[in-house]
């Protein structure tokens, strides 16, 4: 693959890289964000983060872990997953962002065939995945990032820096109550994410704007990004959306067409939107990595359609197919420099995998022809 420039192998802890049905971190990763010789990542069946450090010219090690409930109000504490499918980095916080989504069940091959129709027809809700939040991203004077739950903000005398997530319970937020009535969303708002239903995959912050993407639904053939603003509110901890003055609702809506493709993973650079893009549904299938010029100068009016002659397609990444059907799951893309790329995968196949407790990331150049 021409874009491929070389590979990151990351090392977990052994300590910390299991949860408690026995999943190993690497073989969740969802998304990943690089802040200066750190990255983040987590996996989609916890409710943490995951740090490593570079501690070479292509390993990140020395593995620290996260519990996001030390740090925000989750929904419903430890007993479900937070299903984190987004971060991004602004203003001195990491954001987070989760599905969304509702799932299904999965049909187990060691159960009666009445049995797994059964699971099939099951649809639940996980009340952590209804989550949108910031937690204060500190750097000590080593170049050290961490995250606090307050903090005094660096870059402003007397001020402090606080964890908030939007106003929500356990059965929706702000979000979702906003889009209830959205002419293109609200028929797949009861469909679960992996159906071509709603769901939040990817997270990008320009200043004081956030960008979500959808991996669901995908409307003939267009995926949407939703743009958002959040504020404080006099309850502290709490965030808001603000109202768009284009639309008179608290969000945009920007199509973009990706081939057909749902968002996986929003990255910015400078006023550029990078996007990894695949299937909706879960099957194997082309993912890739697009590139939306200018685009923090679009949006900053009315809302946007991006045709594909307008979206430069920059590569395809690997995915798994035949033996490895399932497998190499691209869900997570990060800013590696200036010219680079980041992507790590779920379910990786045996090829990514290093021994026990580590696995292979990709990086992919994106240098702009002169």
């Amino acid at each position: 693959m021409k874009n491929q420039s070389f590979h990151l192998e990351l090392q977990f802890d052994p300590k910390q890289s299991v949860n408690a049905d026995g999943k190993h971190v690497r073989d969740g990763l969802s998304t990943v964000l690089r802040t200066g010789d750190y990255l983040w990542v987590s996996c989609d069946e916890r409710t943490s983060l995951e740090r490593l450090k570079k501690t070479g010219e292509n390993t990140f090690a020395e593995h620290t872990h996260f519990d996001l409930s030390e740090y925000l109000d989750l929904p419903d504490g430890k007993n479900s997953e937070v299903d984190i499918e987004g971060l991004g980095e602004s203003g001195g916080y990491l954001w987070i962002v989760g599905s969304h989504s509702l799932k299904r069940k999965k049909p187990r091959k060691e159960e009666s065939f009445k049995k797994q129709i059964k699971r099939l027809a099951k649809v639940s809700s996980d009340p952590n995945r209804y989550i949108l939040a910031r937690i204060p991203l500190t750097k000590d004077q080593d170049g050290v990032f961490s995250l606090c739950k307050e903090c005094p903000d660096p870059n402003t005398p007397g001020e402090m820096l606080r964890a908030a997530q939007l106003k929500g319970d356990k059965d929706s937020n702000q979000l979702m109550d906003a889009i209830q009535d959205d002419p293109h969303i609200k028929d797949f708002l009861k469909i679960p994410g992996k159906d071509n239903g709603f769901d939040i995959e990817g997270l990008a912050m320009h200043e004081n704007r956030v960008f979500v993407g959808l991996r669901g639904p995908v409307v003939r053939g267009w995926a949407m990004v939703l743009e958002l603003k959040l504020e404080e509110t006099k309850d502290e901890g709490v965030l808001q959306l603000a109202t768009f003055k284009e639309t008179g609702k608290p969000y945009k809506k920007h199509f973009i067409h990706a081939s057909g493709k749902g968002v996986r993973e929003l990255r910015i650079q400078n006023n550029d939107l990078y996007i990894l893009a695949g299937p909706t549904m879960d099957l194997d299938g082309v993912i890739a990595v697009y590139r939306w010029p200018d685009a923090m100068l679009h949006t900053t009016g009315e809302e946007q359609i991006v045709h594909r002659k307008d979206l430069e397609h920059l590569f395809d990444v690997p995915h798994g197919s035949g033996e490895t059907t399932g497998r190499d799951k691209a869900e997570g893309l990060a800013i590696f420099d200036e010219n680079h790329l980041l992507v790590v995968f779920d379910s990786p196949t045996d090829a990514r995998k290093v021994g026990e407790d580590n696995v292979v990331a990709d990086v992919f150049s994106v240098a702009k022809v002169k």
